[in-house]
This record gives C-alpha cells, sequence and structure tokens, in this order.
C-alpha cells in the first residue's frame, strides 16, 4: 500500500524539480559570471553573479558579485555583496579583506554591533538556529525518553541533558543577534537625502553616503526609518537594502 496518495508524490516530484532547476540556474549564471568577468565585462558578470546567488546563494558567489559590482565602481553594492558573503560564511577572508579596503578606500565606517550581534558572527546565521534546535531536542530527549521506554535515568542522561541545556542558553544571544543584525542595511545611492518625514518633499536631515550602514527601525508605506551613527530619519525603501533581503 502506498504511502502518499498521488497527490502528495506529485507534489515532491514538483519540489525536487524546482529545486534542481534552481539549482542549474544558478550554476549555469555562476559559470556566465566567471567568463564575463575574465573577460573584463563586469557588467555581465554582475548580473550573472547576482542571478545565480538569487537561485542559489553562496558566499563564493556574493563574493564575486561583489567584486564586480567594485568592477564598475559601485561601491555600495559591492559592500553590500561581500557583507552578505560574511552572513553565509563569516570565515570568507577575501570579503573581511575587501570590505576593509573599500571601506578605507570610501571612508566608510562599517556597521556598529552590539555584543550578542558580534557573537552572531562567529558562525554562519543557520548555525545558531540549528545549534538551539538540536540541543533543546537533546535535553527534551535525555529527560523524556528513559520514562517512555521505563528504564531508569542514569548519571549520564542527566549529564547529557545538561550539556544540552547548557548550549541551549549560551546559543540564545547569538541567535537574538542573528534576529538583530538582520535588520542591518546598507544605503543604495549616492548622496541619499535623510528626510524629517515620512514623505518626498519633507526637510532633509542630511545626506547619506553610498555604502553607509544604517539600522532598520521601523516601515511606513514605502518609507523607511533607519538610524546611522549619527542621525536618524526617513528614507525611500528602494534606497536601503538590508543584509539579508526582504
Amino acid at each position: 500500500m502506498p504511502i502518499l496518495g498521488s497527490a502528495g508524490t506529485t507534489a515532491i516530484l514538483l519540489l525536487a524539480l524546482v529545486v534542481r532547476a534552481e539549482v542549474a540556474v544558478g550554476e549555469h549564471s555562476f559559470s556566465a559570471g566567471v567568463t564575463a568577468y575574465e573577460r573584463g565585462d563586469f557588467d555581465t558578470a554582475a548580473r550573472a553573479f547576482h542571478d545565480s546567488a538569487s537561485a542559489q546563494p553562496a558566499a563564493g558567489t556574493f563574493l564575486n558579485l561583489g567584486n564586480a559590482e567594485w568592477k564598475r565602481e559601485r561601491k555600495a553594492g559591492a559592500i553590500l555583496a561581500w557583507e552578505r558573503a560574511l552572513w553565509l560564511n563569516p570565515r570568507e577572508g577575501n570579503a573581511k579583506t575587501n570590505l576593509a579596503f573599500a571601506r578605507s578606500t570610501a571612508q566608510l565606517e562599517s556597521p556598529q554591533l552590539a555584543w550578542h550581534e558580534v557573537a552572531s558572527t562567529w558562525l554562519p546565521a543557520d548555525a545558531w538556529v540549528w545549534i538551539a534546535a538540536v540541543s533543546l531536542w537533546l535535553t527534551g530527549a535525555m529527560l523524556v525518553l528513559p520514562g517512555i521506554f521505563r528504564g531508569r535515568k542514569s548519571s549520564w542522561h542527566q549529564g547529557v541533558a545538561a550539556l544540552g541545556l547548557g548550549v541551549f542558553i549560551l546559543s540564545l544571544p547569538a541567535n537574538f543577534g542573528v534576529i538583530t543584525r538582520s535588520r542591518t542595511g546598507f544605503i543604495t545611492a549616492m548622496e541619499t537625502p535623510l528626510r524629517l518625514t515620512p514623505t518626498a518633499n519633507a526637510e532633509m536631515v542630511t545626506k547619506l553616503s553610498a555604502g553607509e550602514p544604517a539600522r532598520l527601525i521601523r516601515t511606513r508605506g514605502n518609507f523607511l526609518f533607519i538610524r546611522t551613527s549619527h542621525a536618524e530619519g526617513w528614507v525611500a525603501s528602494e534606497e536601503l537594502e538590508l543584509i539579508c533581503g526582504r
């Protein structure tokens, strides 16, 4: 007797086909980007790497996208791409080096992070969720399973449960840091006006540089209220790109 009905089987097959198609698109676009980059066609390379990253996000793809954007003299796009590379792989040394050089050249500062956000950069963002989930499951299993199977809890059950609980508690600040850090974004255009109210004709507080980091606080219609290291106000939604997308 089949476990899944025809509808369930069809859904699984469609999902598998979609995943394979996305992987194929990502690989094809990445290869096209490398070819275009090597011949000096950085506009085509940037588009290809962007398509590849959209279909199959990877730190290496974002690294190459940042390189292509920098060659196009689009420093905001380059900084955003390299930051996204580090979001996926904090050990991507080339992205760190490129960011330091770009910010030194453009006289831009790095995002200001709280201590729990700094902790969240030690591992890929998704890893902290897995650590919390596995450690909590392990704690529950060690406390519940012996009773279910009518076994006696031994000292090693309690030790493993204590270890799992400790890891879970220690992972909470980093998980919170991932959530708050995901609201970090970067200004996309040169001399972006920071306005006092969420209207196109509002009084301008100051102008922001392309690639400047900002923290998203709230949204209202097509405007975003953001905070930088020196000012706060409203920008149009297309003038800020978050590190993990929207």
